[in-house]
């Protein structure tokens, strides 16, 4: 895409690029948009061309030559890894005689977690930036974009373009500035805050937990932790979306930025909970058990994970997509958002409807959700 006083060039690859120019437009607060894990999925062979996820990084460049304005973009073949569902979009758009795959993606690969998808060292290029994403979608007569997980700062950019904004549902934790796990429990209605000491004892009954970063991490501690990672993702997707270099790649490339939580009897791990530590949030990404212990789940993903946050300062915990069973442990929920471009007159304006009746119905379901918080209720 060429304009008189803008150029946009395609990519080969996250790994194309050179890190510092990379993270001089991505920030350092969102560890997911970092060179060091997006290059990453690619060189373990998660995101590639082979998986459905071909690395097409659309970049603007700035006038030293360095990109200053980048968008993470993936030609899709499905819609596997997402977690902004859009299967029955597809559905509609080939059985009207239409060729929906391949899609234009801009995202995070298999992570739901929000964060800005214009990656931005000169503000003043996002126009230009969507423009180009656009051009992408018209000039290889793809049938949409998709701009996924979308920070809410950046909604009105796409608003402006004419993009079409979908809205979820997430549940994330957020720190009053608590200064234990205690001082978090005395902010719940009395019934709430016994049932999760009941829950935390039940939980650990036997057990260690550990918390490893960085170098503590080794090989055999992975090698345990792919094995509950394999367990959930055939259970979830039917077979997981990582690679087991993925998670040795991972510790080497993000240090102590990456938390592993682990279960373990008699010295044994049996269950495991990978976050991610950012400048403003722990992200808890995976969990995996070869042993059913209940309420584990929750411990290690849930009340360990807002442990590790007062301890660390940090605002609040995101603790992945979907799961109404987080509003019982204190997670409440919030928008996320989500931008939509579609060229087609008619496919869009199907869309749109769609949407105007789905918006309609998340605000309502939260409403409801928000009066089932287990806070502590003014009078």
């Amino acid at each position: 895409m060429r304009s008189p006083s803008v150029s946009a060039r395609l990519a080969d690859g996250v790994a194309s690029i050179p890190a510092a120019q990379w993270d001089a437009c991505a920030g350092q607060d969102n560890p997911f948009l970092s060179h060091a894990f997006l290059s990453i999925l690619e060189a373990s062979g998660s995101a590639t061309a082979k998986t459905g996820w071909q690395p097409i990084p659309i970049v603007v460049d700035g006038p030293d030559g360095a990109p200053a304005a980048i968008a993470p973009a993936y030609a899709k073949s499905h819609s596997q890894g997402e977690y902004v569902f859009d299967h029955g979009w597809a559905d509609a758009w080939e059985q009207a005689g239409g060729r929906y795959y391949p899609k234009l993606q801009v995202a995070v690969p298999f992570t739901p977690v929000p964060g800005p998808r214009l990656l931005l060292r000169d503000p003043a290029l996002a126009p230009s930036l969507i423009a180009a994403i656009e051009a992408v979608v018209d000039q290889h007569r793809l049938s949409s974009g998709h701009v996924t997980f979308l920070a809410e700062a950046q909604v009105p950019l796409f608003e402006a373009a004419g993009w079409l904004i979908r809205t979820g549902t997430q549940f994330h934790w957020h720190n009053q500035g608590y200064g234990s796990f205690d001082d978090f429990l005395g902010a719940l209605a009395s019934r709430k805050r016994k049932a999760i000491r009941k829950e935390r004892a039940a939980a650990v009954e036997g057990l260690t937990i550990r918390h490893l970063a960085g170098a503590e991490i080794t090989e055999a501690h992975w090698d345990a932790f792919w094995a509950f990672y394999q367990d959930t993702g055939s259970r979830k997707w039917g077979r997981p979306y990582l690679t087991r270099p993925f998670f040795s790649m991972l510790s080497e490339a993000l240090g102590d930025k990456v938390l592993l939580m682990l279960a373990e009897r008699d010295g044994r791990p049996i269950a495991g909970a990978l976050n991610l530590i950012g400048g403003d949030a722990l992200y808890g990404r995976y969990w995996g058990c070869t042993e059913e212990v209940p309420f584990l789940h929750f411990e290690l993903c849930y009340y360990q994970a807002i442990d590790a946050a007062i301890e660390r300062g940090l605002p609040r915990v995101e603790a992945g997509a979907q799961g109404e069973h987080k509003l019982a442990r204190g997670y409440a929920p919030v928008t996320t958002w989500s931008a939509h471009y579609i060229p087609d007159p008619g496919f869009r304006r199907a869309v749109a409807e769609f949407l105007v009746r789905e918006q309609q119905a998340v605000e309502r379901e939260q409403e409801y959700l928000e009066e089932l918080t287990p806070f502590r209720k003014a009078d």
